[in-house]
């Protein structure tokens, strides 16, 4: 692992992945510096870690690492200064027409349906929470849709849990993967209902925005944004926003 993206009190051992096709720029490829944390670093490490941009993905730590690219820029956003827009606040109020449950990472058959029906609707823009990293990380794992669903979504060694959105009468309407680091909510993954009217994905980053607040934590760690992928132009809308650039949180 490159020393300077390593947490200076903690001695990480990494990797390079080969070449893979990128999630979010088409005919591009791209590669992921994965970091190695032993079990008694995983939690500590991870929160360092996600400060310096880096992501997970099932039981990896990664951040790109694109010899030609630079552009993935981790985006948080910064709880007790965010104002939302209308839009946003219309989203917001859609969560108190609906049943939220907090679940820990467990298969659910009805979750894995709407994952799906996600995917389908979707098509490529569907598994970022897999295709990132499913070509270079795997090695020989099977390639079952449900296999690598949990692989992804259900595995993870720190404290992470399910979001689950339903309308009133009980329709599954939208599943969110949370990790919990030192100082906020970090979004894995999202994937909702595709013909459900109203913002879903919005509805679920509020929620995540209302859970860090309740729990005192500064921030809602976005992931990745790419100003040129349009799927991304959504992390865009929620202000204000601070980017990472050169190792350095920035106003965005």
């Amino acid at each position: 692992m490159n020393p300077a993206s390593a947490p200076a009190e903690m001695k990480l051992q990494g990797y390079l992945t080969p070449a893979y096709p990128c999630s979010y720029l088409p005919k591009r490829g791209a590669r992921s510096q994965v970091a190695v944390l032993r079990p008694e670093q995983v939690q500590r490490g991870y929160d360092l870690l996600i400060q310096r941009g880096f992501r997970r993905s099932g039981s990896f730590v990664y951040s790109p690492h694109c010899e030609a690219c630079a552009a993935c820029t981790a985006m948080r956003l910064p709880v007790a200064q965010f104002t939302p827009s209308r839009s946003q606040k219309r989203a917001n109020a859609a969560l108190t027409t609906m049943q939220l449950s907090r679940l820990p990472l467990q298969f659910s058959a009805e979750h894995f349906a709407l994952y799906q029906r996600y995917q389908h609707a979707r098509h490529d823009e569907a598994i970022v929470a897999q295709a990132d990293l499913k070509n270079d990380f795997k090695d020989n794992l099977p390639s079952s849709a449900r296999h690598n669903y949990e692989q992804f979504l259900l595995r993870s060694p720190i404290h992470s849990e399910l979001l689950e959105l339903r309308a009133l009468g009980g329709e599954l309407l939208a599943v969110s993967i949370i990790d919990w680091v030192s100082d906020g909510v970090s979004a894995v993954y999202t994937f909702y209902e595709p013909k459900a009217r109203g913002s879903l994905g919005t509805s679920a980053i509020m929620w995540m925005l209302a859970l860090a607040q309740q729990a005192q934590l500064p921030y809602v760690y976005l992931g990745y944004w790419v100003s040129e992928s349009p799927k991304m132009a959504y992390k865009s809308r929620f202000q204000p926003a601070q980017v990472l650039q050169n190792g350095v949180w920035q106003a965005f």
